[in-house]
């Protein structure tokens, strides 16, 4: 079911950049239980004031913005670790319930609960005696 109600988009760099930054594409893995869908992406050094989450009609955009990290007034000598901004691009279908997605971040871990409409929910139907 997870593969009509949400999709990857690959093309992140429709959007115009204003950073110049690079800009990766963060992981994600996408659960589901019976109510919901669940997506935690990894985007390390974002929080609640660095990350944006934007949804026009079904395409949900997910952004997050990453200082340098620089030490003020010391020289980089060696690196390892690249610093950059994140994006990711979702289509939802109409299964996902729009008005109730929750979005949580901690650690540099993004959580998005999509909720499935009640129509698509699954229902127990009462037997009756005859």
């Amino acid at each position: 079911m997870m593969e009509k109600d949400v999709q990857k988009t690959e093309n992140v760099s429709a959007t115009e950049r204003i950073r110049n930054v690079k800009t990766f594409v963060p992981r994600v893995d996408i659960y589901e239980n019976k109510d919901a869908l669940f997506l935690i992406a990894d985007m390390p050094g974002v929080d609640e004031k660095t990350v944006d989450i934007e949804l026009e009609k079904n395409v949900l955009k997910i952004c997050g913005c990453v200082e340098n990290g620089r030490i003020p007034d010391a020289t980089l000598m060696y690196s390892e670790y690249e610093i950059g901004d994140y994006e990711r691009v979702f289509t939802l279908s109409d299964e996902i319930d729009r008005e109730k997605i929750v979005a949580s971040v901690k650690n540099g871990v993004l959580r998005l609960e999509l909720p499935k409409a009640e129509k698509v929910k699954p229902r127990k139907i009462a037997i009756k005696a005859a």
